[in-house]
């Protein structure tokens, strides 16, 4: 059985979408399973074994002649099953022109009239107590297929390399904890003096992971905090390097943001801040021992948005300033 999955949004979603290949692996044995990504993301999926072929759409540079290759490249693979995560026209439309078998994907995409099997995307409110967490929402999307059923989901999981593994242990000679202090939207982001609030109740080494964009708050912070023993290791690793280093420490402490998937794919102790965002709505941590932090009172603008804002829409960002770390 040929298989291809399109998940063509960022990092976080592309971790949480290895949970699916987990499961198809473990189900189906044989399958040959093929990885549609947005450019930037495929070093993710290094050294995965489960995985035939990744095929890359780069949005950046003429995005639909780019797409009208893809489909192209898609059709001659002639794909048996079509699994579309994405709820948008433009992997909707490359679905419905796939030519593949069995074509599964979210109810809400508006190509859905051409999916076989079309599901809604529940997303959890405030008031949820029993919600769905992302990987069953994709689970559900191949549930029908032999084999699969009722399977427990398995966990999103990343596969670094020996080399990722050696370059973690080349940084580190004392027990530490990784803080992930960005993200890319302001109200999903911890404050910045609360980071230096937790590093000075931290009794560990510390080290700031991010990308190379993330590099100047990170400096800030470890400036602000004890620069002794804060080490700024943004933009210095790779994703993979990343998460081998989280397996080492004694916390990860991150945003709702990819670092959160990166620990869980790890099964790394992680700490989650949840800020103008909610875990019912289903992007909470999957590791054993992991905790969500969160402001304690309730607030009336708390949640503003699926996706968080640059700036906070009350001007007052209490949902991220007001988080006791005396719980912690």
């Amino acid at each position: 059985m040929k298989v291809l999955i399109i998940q063509t949004a960022f990092i976080g979603d592309v971790i949480l979408a290895t949970s699916l290949i987990e499961s198809l692996a473990e189900a189906q044995p044989n399958a040959s399973i093929t990885l549609l990504l947005r450019k930037g993301n495929e070093s993710l999926l290094a050294n995965n074994p489960h995985i035939k072929e990744v095929l890359i759409w780069d949005k950046k540079i003429d995005k639909w002649r780019s797409l009208r290759k893809l489909i192209r490249t898609v059709r001659e693979e002639k794909f048996d099953q079509l699994i579309n995560l994405q709820r948008f026209g433009s992997t909707g439309f490359l679905t419905w022109r796939s030519g593949a078998k069995h074509k599964a994907g979210f109810s809400k995409n508006p190509f859905s009239f051409c999916f076989d099997v079309g599901i809604d995307h529940q997303i959890g409110n405030r008031s949820d107590v029993d919600f769905q967490h992302e990987i069953d929402r994709n689970y559900g999307l191949v549930q029908h297929l032999a084999g699969i059923g009722d399977r427990p989901v398995k966990r999103s999981k990343l596969y670094p390399s020996q080399a990722d593994f050696h370059k973690s242990d080349t940084l580190v000679s004392a027990p530490f904890v990784t803080m992930a202090p960005s993200s890319v939207w302001y109200t999903k982001q911890f404050p910045k003096e609360k980071w230096i609030e937790l590093i000075g109740k931290t009794n560990e080494q510390v080290m700031l992971l991010g990308g190379p964009d993330d590099k100047a708050l990170c400096e800030e912070i470890r400036q602000a905090s004890s620069p002794e023993k804060v080490k700024n290791l943004a933009g210095e690793l790779s994703f993979l390097q990343s998460a081998a280093l989280m397996t080492k420490a004694e916390m990860n402490f991150v945003n709702d943001s990819a670092p959160l998937h990166m620990a869980s794919s790890m099964n790394a102790p992680v700490t989650a801040f949840f800020c103008s965002t909610i875990p019912q709505f289903g992007f909470g941590p999957q590791s054993d021992n992991s905790r969500i932090i969160q402001i304690d009172q309730e607030l009336e603008c708390r949640p503003c948005g699926l996706h968080g804002h640059a700036a906070c829409p009350k001007g007052h960002f209490k949902c991220g300033k007001e988080i006791d770390l005396s719980k912690l």
